[in-house]
């Protein structure tokens, strides 16, 4: 499982290194790699075990096409799909329209979701945290989802 959240750095060459901590885990014991896409819901990226990605892009591709939505979701999921494997230090190369697509400079965070992360640049998680802090936290707890009702923390 995925959680934490790490700053680090993009090297000169658009290079992210993987903490060490979670290196094993995400290329699996057989070595198989990552996967980074768009998230095409906000402007980061995600980073999945490269087993994990293929359940993700069976239920991206079994979508039908005829659909402008579905359609559009496949162009930016399956489309941006880089298939990675981390160097001999833990680094991953991200494409430069990757990178572009996520406003990452040098700086970003590396966002444990479960089962995959966010890579998002610093400055944008900052401001989304914050608002994830007004969204999860109304002022008024008549404002909370059912699901944030019922659940026990």
């Amino acid at each position: 499982m995925f959680v934490g959240i790490n700053t680090l750095n993009l090297d000169a060459k658009g290079r992210l290194a993987i903490p060490v901590r979670y290196r094993k885990e995400l290329v699996g014991p057989e070595g198989a790699g990552v996967v980074v896409t768009v998230n095409p819901y906000e402007r980061c990226l995600w980073l999945y075990p490269r087993n994990e990605w293929q359940e993700v892009a069976r239920k991206v591709i079994s979508l039908p096409d005829l659909k402008k939505q579905n359609k559009s979701l496949k162009r930016l999921l399956l489309g941006h799909a880089s298939e990675l494997d981390l160097d001999g230090q833990g680094r991953i190369l991200l494409s430069a329209s990757l990178r572009e697509y996520a406003g990452m400079d040098k700086p970003v965070a590396l966002v444990g979701q479960g089962n995959k992360f966010e890579i998002w640049a610093e400055s944008a998680w900052l401001e989304t945290r914050d608002d994830c802090l007004e969204t999860v936290m109304p002022g008024d707890e008549s404002d909370l989802s059912e699901d944030l009702v019922n659940l026990a923390l």
